[in-house]
């Protein structure tokens, strides 16, 4: 890859403190983070792949209007039971409702990631996670519900949080739960040239 490409800025389109964290493990250092203005409303039957591709692209688009010059990661990840996408919650009642789903079964976490450059054509891709929980008592319920740290995430929880004591199986990438699937994005980049930095900023 040229030097001119290497001096690229990147810029993360995100409003998740956690992507910006995660891509630090990897030491991918984004120059500026921008948070995308966007309607995250679901078609009727919209499939959640659909959505969540949808989702990402959407977030591109705002960026790109802004950093057309840039290189740019935008991503979306859902939960998901069944055909049902269970949206980020703030209302405890609807936290409840979820926590009845996921309780004693598998979902999916599906992670959908975009990247584009001045040097290639924008490209999506997807992963996803299998999750299980396990079957909860009322008890448990209520004391996540009371632990606020389920607010604005996606199916109402965390892994990386107080969550993690109820989930006895995952299948798949551990990162794409928390919203990110590392080694993919990291292969992508890697593939397409971009120069991993080892030292952060």
């Amino acid at each position: 890859m040229s030097a001119k490409k290497n001096e690229i800025h990147f810029v993360l389109g995100s409003s998740s403190n956690r992507r910006k964290e995660l891509l630090g493990q990897i030491g991918v250092f984004p120059d500026k983070i921008v948070k995308p203005n966007i309607e995250e409303n679901i078609f009727n039957k919209e499939v959640p792949l659909s959505y969540v591709k949808r989702m990402a692209m959407k977030k591109m688009d705002f960026v790109q209007n802004k950093y057309p010059e840039s290189l740019i990661l935008t991503a979306d990840t859902v939960v998901t039971v069944g055909r049902r996408i269970l949206p980020k919650t703030f209302l405890r009642e609807e936290l409840l409702s979820y926590l009845d789903l996921l309780s004693g079964r598998r979902h999916r976490v599906i992670t959908a990631f975009s990247i584009s450059s001045p040097f290639f054509k924008t490209k999506v891709k997807h992963v996803t996670s299998i999750v299980k929980f396990k079957r909860l008592t009322t008890e448990e319920k209520n004391f996540y519900s009371n632990s606020n740290e389920w607010k604005g995430k996606a199916g109402g929880y965390a892994i990386q949080g107080i969550a993690s004591r109820y989930i006895n199986f995952l299948s798949g990438s551990y990162s794409n739960v928390v919203g990110l699937p590392l080694s993919e994005v990291y292969n992508f980049l890697v593939s397409n040239g971009y120069k991993i930095n080892n030292e952060k900023k």
